[in-house]
């Protein structure tokens, strides 16, 4: 039996936030062989600079947007730019495996930042995906041994990645609003917050760009970035976002540290154990339960879920 309009735009946003969390999971060991080339600041500052430059046609939408979605926009991406520094700084001062477990705490804290903010109650099956995911990222990173000083930076990003999905939750609300559109604003924000930091406060000369012609690996891990982990997935975060729940993409895109391991696994020859393999499953199954239509007793609703309506 064929699919419904909004079940087909449901199962598509389903499948984006998968794809997001395979090009976020491959992002870290991209990120670093890049960083042997350009500073933090620096990089982010190129990566978000050359997306907003692409997306920057979007913004003629925004004459029909109201104030208060293009503020929220914004907001969107000063919280964005938090989450990338207190990220980067988070690694500098913290084991990998803690941050890859903390930052998987995002998928148990969106549940409560989206019952607090936004007074939707989580299903006792979302709070099973959670738990599947939490148990699947313990079992993966070996959870937090030996805590560091770095542990908090990162634990604050989660709880921001938590936020941040809950504000484009509102800001999304406004039809007029298109998700390419706040996709270019965050890009830009984190840009010029990027380099506001690396002048300013940092006050950080950035070096010369490398030249295409010898470093022309960096300039193919500054395509991927752009591409694939900004283009696509913050496009496809917004566009999901806009049409489900804030948990439900949460768990959608949790199964991202499992799919970082395999990639460290296949490209970089990383060895994982038995223990990791079955931690990855678990939170691979917490994604897929996540795309289930479970029943609910409102009627058109399925597990917290908004159907879409039709224009």
């Amino acid at each position: 039996m064929s699919l419904s309009p909004p079940n087909r735009l449901l199962w598509v946003a389903d499948l984006m936030l998968l794809a997001v969390a395979v090009v976020w999971g491959t992002s870290y060991g991209v990120v670093k062989f890049a960083l042997d080339f350009y500073p933090v600041l620096g990089l982010l500052a190129l990566r978000f600079g050359i997306t907003f430059v692409v997306l920057s046609p979007a913004l003629r939408s925004l004459h029909g947007a109201n104030r208060a979605s293009m503020a929220g926009a914004v907001l969107c991406g000063v919280l964005l730019l938090a989450i990338f520094l207190a990220e980067t700084y988070g690694v500098a001062y913290t084991h990998a495996s803690n941050a890859a477990f903390l930052i998987s705490l995002c998928v148990v804290l969106t549940p409560l930042v989206e019952w607090a903010m936004l007074r939707r109650r989580p299903s006792a099956m979302d709070w099973v995906a959670v738990s599947l995911s939490l148990v699947g990222a313990a079992m993966v990173t070996g959870g937090v041994i030996h805590p560091t000083g770095g542990d908090a930076l990162i634990l604050l990003a989660a709880l921001l990645r938590a936020i941040v999905v809950c504000v484009t939750k509102r800001v999304m609300r406004d039809a007029r609003l298109a998700p390419l559109t706040v996709t270019a604003i965050q890009a830009g924000v984190v840009t010029a917050g990027s380099l506001v930091v690396a002048l300013a406060i940092v006050r950080e000369p950035l070096p010369a760009l490398p030249s295409l012609a010898e470093n022309g690996a960096f300039w193919l891990c500054i395509g991927y970035l752009v591409v694939a982990c900004t283009l696509f997935a913050f496009f496809a975060q917004n566009y999901a976002v806009k049409r489900s729940s804030p948990t439900r993409v949460a768990l959608l895109m949790g199964g991202e540290p499992a799919f970082g391991a395999l990639f460290a696994y296949l490209w970089l020859g990383e060895q994982l154990s038995v223990w990791a393999w079955c931690g990855g499953a678990l939170m691979v199954l917490a994604s897929l339960l996540a795309t289930v239509r479970w029943p609910s007793r409102a009627p058109g609703v399925a597990s917290g879920i908004e159907v879409p309506r039709e224009a």
